[in-house]
């Protein structure tokens, strides 16, 4: 309600009503507090109006501002990017990627507010303050006001007639007044009363009877527009005048918060890429595409030729009988240096490791942790003003590492030198073996004979692995046992091994030999990838696969559980219902797998290739199911079981039975040589680590760097390589 209500009434009133509220200051000077009040109000509606206004626009331009910065920024840095060579390979190139494109979205986002503020925002605030204004100034036609200026003139009108018909009445004297009908007469009227005097006083005597009724009902009329104003039609006016006004407020400032919550959500989306491509920083994995990206220049170039002098053919070392000795005598002596130089190789990778930790806590003793909630911020203090200085602390680093990068020194001189000792050891062993195992081309490894004469009742390939081992007492049917063997003496460094397909012809020369008895692979020498294609074959032949297809659908709801120790324990709870043989293969098996596994540098074999090989041999659906699209669950979970096939399948104490392939006592030697070690660190041979590392128990961040291939376990075929020890990967 505008002001100029009060005005245009107050300005309207006739001098009577001056005279009212000259009787009654306190009403004109609440109306005039009213008039002070509603200026007031409406100056703040319009001041607010405005602020808000202006700074939606203010905000538009810094939002604009800051939306051409971002664009600048994302696109100085992709333009730096194109003109490099491309390594979309590299997960940190992902992740740069990623934030780059990030910064591009937020761009976007920013820009478009920034549209929102200037135009869709400011225009509703325009139009809301011209309404108020012109609302304010209609008011005052409100016909409430109207009917209390009315009833109130009447009012003052009525009262001055009754004070003019009292003051004429005062005029006569006490005689010729009426006598009173509810008193005793004063004094008695004259005896002769002139008739026209008299009737004089009666008219004068009901006018002024009438002039007190209609100040009465005046009155009585005026305090009730009076109180209708105060009660009800004041409430109403200030509706009237404000109406529209926090509406659209309502709508502006509600638009102004779905555009901040889009924002939010697409700024949350953008950090969980973010967070996603910052989870998959893998070293190794970059180590590899980079290799990979530039394998003609790391590749192994090829091995020293030999030169021979005059004409000399022999080409090989040679234990003529006048040397033999000697010979011994200097293979002993090295095979004592080479069990010496591992021992100390051993402790310098122990050594090396104190370092690397030690390094990877001074790398982390910074101040990027997040800052402290408010309920820890006192004990966070106290943290803080005990750390050592920064100059301490990077005094320190400097220390480690150059500790760290003597040790890494010293360890690859010793691992090499116990490479060089390796290969002469090797050499001087196969030219001291008796004739029979002279052979340098072929591996050493168990001939098993055949058993010709060994019938079964029950097929081998195309039938019930459990019917045929309880009907031949084979714990490992032949196939499984003769073909993990093999490949354990003879494939570990083969490339491919399992993904390359072998000779369909050979494969099927394999299987009938075992289907006869026999055991084809202990006397002859066969390709790798046909040995791998029977053990493949056995297993997709089977009539039922190695997991029971009723089981199927629990084994492909443990793999999807996150958490690798509650999958690893529902999976093994799936396990344990399976028969006794059944389990016992499967222990077999995954553990060969697992072994295969820790040579993928060589091999490019990792636990999911493996599993992706396996997996539609391993585990089936039913007909009705759609094979592709369970294909990749059945991959996940072959992986998953490969990976922690420890824990999910019985020890040896728990289920007695063969766990993993026997290698001949021939390899006692080389054992000695490399198994300790490779026992010590098998486990951690296949991890993976992300660059940067993971968070680890206290919070911080760590980087892992992978260690000589030496820490990875040999294979007993180790010595049919040509290079023995690789550069390690530091």
């Amino acid at each position: 309600m505008h002001p100029s209500i009060f005005l245009c009434f107050s300005s309207s009133l006739s001098p009577p009503s001056l005279v009212c509220f000259t009787a009654n200051p306190e009403v004109r000077t609440q109306l005039l507090d009213q008039l002070k009040v509603l200026d007031l109000q409406l100056e703040q509606k319009t001041q607010q109006l405005q602020d808000l206004t202006d700074y939606l626009r203010r905000r538009s331009e810094i939002e604009g501002e800051y939306a051409r910065s971002l664009d600048k920024l994302a696109e100085r840095f992709t333009s730096k990017t194109k003109k490099k060579e491309p390594c979309g390979g590299q997960s940190v190139a992902q992740c740069w990627q990623v934030l780059l494109a990030h910064t591009r979205q937020e761009s976007r986002d920013h820009s478009g507010l920034s549209d929102l503020c200037n135009s869709s925002l400011t225009q509703p605030l325009t139009h809301c303050l011209e309404v108020t204004q012109r609302l304010a100034k209609k008011v005052h036609c409100c016909a409430a006001w109207r009917t209390y200026y009315q009833y109130h003139t009447e009012y003052v009108s009525a009262e001055g007639k009754l004070k003019e018909a009292e003051k004429q009445k005062q005029g006569f004297p006490v005689r010729f007044q009426p006598i009173s009908l509810t008193r005793a007469p004063v004094c008695s009227y004259p005896p002769r009363l002139h008739p026209q005097r008299q009737g004089k006083v009666q008219e004068i005597q009901l006018k002024c009877t009438k002039a007190r009724n209609d100040y009465l009902l005046n009155l009585a009329a005026a305090n009730a527009s009076m109180n209708k104003y105060y009660l009800q039609d004041l409430s109403s006016l200030l509706d009237c005048s404000d109406v529209g006004y926090h509406q659209s407020l309502t709508r502006v400032l509600r638009s102004y918060l779905s555009s901040r919550t889009r924002w939010q959500q697409d700024l949350t989306g953008g950090l969980q890429q973010l967070h996603t491509a910052l989870s998959g920083l893998d070293q190794s994995q970059d180590r590899d595409n980079m290799l990979q990206t530039y394998n003609n220049i790391f590749c192994l170039p090829l091995k020293f030729q030999y030169q021979p002098h005059d004409g000399d053919q022999v080409c090989e070392v040679s234990a003529e009988q006048e040397i033999r000795s000697e010979m011994e005598t200097r293979f002993h002596q090295l095979q004592s240096k080479l069990m010496g130089f591992i021992l100390e190789t051993d402790e310098a990778g122990k050594t090396l490791q104190a370092a690397r930790s030690a390094l990877l806590d001074s790398i982390s003793d910074d101040d990027l942790d997040p800052p402290p909630s408010s309920n820890q911020s006192q004990g966070s203090q106290g943290h803080l003003t005990n750390r050592p200085s920064l100059a301490k602390r990077r005094a320190t680093l400097l220390d480690t590492e150059l500790f760290y990068c003597t040790k890494v020194k010293d360890y690859l001189c010793k691992s090499s030198l116990v490479s060089k000792l390796q290969a002469k050891h090797d050499l001087l062993k196969v030219c001291l073996l008796p004739l029979s195992r002279q052979n340098a081309k072929k591996t050493v490894r168990v001939r098993r004979k055949g058993q010709p004469g060994v019938t079964f009742t029950h097929k081998l390939f195309t039938g019930d692995m459990l019917s045929f081992i309880q009907a031949s007492g084979q714990e490992i049917p032949v196939v499984v046992e003769s073909c993990i063997r093999f490949i354990n003496l003879n494939g570990l460094h083969h490339e491919g091994i399992f993904r390359v397909p072998g000779a369909q012809a050979e494969i099927n020369s394999l299987r009938d030999a075992f289907e006869r008895g026999e055991d084809p692979l202990a006397d002859s020498d066969w390709d790798m990838d046909t040995v791998a294609g029977v053990l493949k074959l056995y297993f997709r032949k089977l009539e039922n696969p190695l997991f029971p297809q009723s089981t199927t659908a629990q084994l492909l709801e443990c793999a999807q559980i996150d958490n690798e120790t509650e999958r690893a324990a529902k999976l093994k709870s799936v396990v344990s219902s399976y028969p006794s043989p059944v389990i016992v293969v499967m222990r077999y098996l995954f553990a060969f797998l697992h072994h295969v596994s820790q040579y993928s540098d060589e091999n490019m074999m990792q636990p999911y290739n493996l599993a992706v090989c396996f997996g539609p041999s391993l585990v089936r659906g039913s007909s009705d199911e759609d094979v592709v699209t369970l294909q990749p669950q059945i991959n996940n979970l072959v992986n998953s079981i490969i990976v922690q096939h420890e824990s999910i399948f019985p020890s040896a104490t728990e289920l007695p039975g063969p766990t993993k392939c026997r290698l001949s006592p021939l390899y006692a030697t080389e054992t000695e040589l490399k198994g300790e070690r490779s026992r010590a660190n098998s486990s951690s041979s296949s991890r993976q680590f992300p660059a940067g590392g993971g968070v680890n128990l206290a919070g911080k961040f760590t980087l892992n760097i992978p260690m000589s291939p030496l820490d990875r376990p040999l294979s007993p075929g180790y010595l049919r390589k040509e290079y023995v020890a690789p550069p390690p990967h530091l």
